[in-house]
């Protein structure tokens, strides 16, 4: 099924409450892409310069251990990928690949950052949509991650993730 941009677009978080123009604004400085399945939109490591939203196709987010791919998750039309590089610009966390043939809007970074100059309240509004995807995906994570620690009868305890909670 493929989503007309505008409303695909309306729909992710990135863009939550977003004016029209705004998301026209987002749009005329996007690309529509055509990704094969099995085909990488990045790798783990990569620079992160932009971020993906899927109108048609599947794709999953993984990880290698000991040479085989670990499936984190699995992202669909609507669904928005990438966004982490664009918040704490730091290379690809994770490797991304087409499951199925894909078609995507890909959303550069400067076309964020043009946004700070065109509508500084917009901005920060779309940064804030950012912000809040980025946490619940780290809610889900720390919810599994505590399900596996009760389901192993262990604790892990690291010191690179002390925070006051």
């Amino acid at each position: 099924m493929l989503i007309d941009q505008t409303e695909l677009i309306q729909k992710t978080a990135v863009c939550g409450g977003l004016r029209p123009d705004t998301l026209r604004f987002i749009l005329e400085r996007s690309e529509e892409r055509e990704v094969p399945s099995g085909q990488y939109f990045f790798r783990r490591g990569d620079a992160g310069d932009c971020l993906y939203v899927i109108r048609s196709g599947t794709a999953v987010v993984e990880r290698s251990w000991e040479g085989h791919p670990i499936v984190l998750a699995r992202v669909g039309p609507g669904d928005c990928f990438g966004e982490m590089s664009l918040i704490d610009l730091q290379r690809r966390f994770a490797s991304v690949r087409a499951e199925t043939d894909c078609s995507v809007i890909r959303v550069p970074y400067s076309s964020l950052s043009k946004l700070c100059q065109f509508d500084t309240e917009q901005y920060a509004m779309a940064m804030m949509n950012l912000g809040r995807e980025v946490s619940r995906r780290l809610r889900i994570a720390g919810e599994r991650l505590f399900q596996y620690q009760q389901e192993l009868g262990q604790q892990w305890f690291d010191e690179e993730l002390a925070f006051d909670a």
